[in-house]
């Protein structure tokens, strides 16, 4: 196929994949791209097969799926686990389905990877009934009954891009606009032909859709995890749990404390990540050692321990899409201290009344830990107010809008 002819169907692909159904894409260049995108958006607007009857009794076998990479843990892991646990204990049977995500600049392959994928069946033959898919690119298996419940689409495509073109230089900058726009076409027509439903882990998330895409979604905020939580003090501590990374900005929390005034509060920080060394000489720099701890990776108990004990937790990271942190320090009647643009936890803060909301300002959130270290009852207050609201958040009522009948 000429080259010409080529971009006017990739043209025509792009164009149409926001407004028209596959249909509308000319049958004979579906599979005619020499190489590249071309081809794996020929892939990507293949039939669906057709749907078989469900389980018997109401019982379905589900896949619940998340892209992965080596040696990182998100919270997209989190909630892959407790849905599929859901599920489980719903009666239905379930299970993780890890597909490829590849790194930036390499996401085309493990879009055409996870589209290929065979998801009509397990490993003994037994058909899937269903599948739930949560982030990129694994919302572009194929399957008739496909829900998926949005935690992201690759963020440096959409709200990072401005803030990350200006470091990739003009060559890579081009390359990676291309790409972009591609990248963005293909979510556009996953999300809006390929899923059967399509809810948001937030109102953050549930904007970006429509602001990139104008895709339509219904906001479903995930229950914490099913953990044992507990409340057994109020110390003066505060406590944050994140991985150590410049978009969870855990050095707010520590820039703060050098304007604290009180000398009984102390903060804990839970995590390990990349940030890790900066996060130590800035604790060194400001001789701060002897009140903020930098403890690492702990186990599950020794989480609920923390939140059980401390009187509140900060949790601030930057636009973030939802954030598992907020939800658990509710469940165990704790408030949140965290920012105007810190996404998903200011949504849940501001709804439940559970905490405060602040600029991104380390003298700003100092005077609100003075506040919280001399009020020990301001904080149970509102620790209740953040139980109240996240107790209404069931797995239960969770999977019954999760799972088609």
């Amino acid at each position: 196929m000429p080259l010409r002819t080529q971009w006017q169907v990739l043209s025509q692909v792009l164009t149409g994949l926001g407004e028209s159904k596959p249909e509308m894409v000319q049958a004979p260049y579906r599979w005619h791209f020499d190489r590249g995108y071309g081809k794996l958006l020929g892939i990507l607007i293949s039939q669906r097969y057709e749907p078989d009857s469900p389980s018997t009794n109401g019982i379905m076998r589900i896949v619940v799926a998340t892209s992965d990479v080596p040696f990182v843990t998100g919270g997209h892991l989190t909630l892959a686990r407790s849905t599929v646990q859901a599920l489980i204990d719903c009666g239905h049977q379930a299970a993780m389905l890890l597909t490829p995500q590849n790194r930036f600049g390499k996401l085309g392959r493990a879009y055409a990877a996870t589209r290929c994928y065979d998801i009509s069946s397990d490993g003994l033959g037994r058909k899937i009934d269903q599948v739930i898919t949560l982030r990129f690119p694994s919302y572009a298996l194929k399957h008739f009954r496909h829900v998926c419940w949005l935690n992201h689409r690759m963020r440096e495509f959409y709200d990072r891009w401005q803030s990350l073109k200006p470091d990739l230089g003009a060559l890579k900058g081009t390359k990676e606009s291309i790409r972009r726009t591609v990248i963005k076409a293909m979510d556009t027509y996953l999300l809006k032909y390929n899923v059967t439903k399509l809810y948001a882990l937030s109102e953050t998330i549930q904007n970006r859709l429509q602001r990139w895409g104008k895709i339509k979604s219904v906001v479903l905020y995930p229950p914490p995890p099913q953990r044992n939580y507990r409340t057994d003090s109020y110390e003066n501590i505060i406590f944050t749990v994140s991985r150590l990374h410049s978009l969870k900005r855990i050095d707010l929390l520590i820039e703060s404390f050098r304007h604290v005034k009180s000398k009984d509060m102390k903060a804990v920080i839970m995590g390990t990540g990349q940030e890790g060394q900066k996060l130590r000489a800035i604790i060194e720099r400001y001789n701060l050692d002897r009140r903020i701890k930098l403890i690492g990776r702990c186990s599950e108990a020794s989480l609920i321990d923390h939140l059980a004990r401390c009187r509140a937790v900060f949790f601030a990271p930057l636009r973030e899409d939802y954030g598992f942190v907020t939800g658990e320090a509710f469940a165990s009647r704790k408030c949140v201290i965290t920012t105007e643009d810190s996404g998903g936890p200011e949504e849940l803060v501001r709804k439940s009344r559970a905490g405060y909301i602040l600029p991104p300002d380390p003298e700003k959130i100092a005077e609100k830990l003075d506040e919280l270290a001399g009020d020990k009852d301001l904080a149970e207050k509102k620790g209740r107010c953040g139980f109240d609201f996240i107790s209404k958040l069931t797995w239960e009522d969770t999977v019954k809008k999760l799972v088609c009948s």
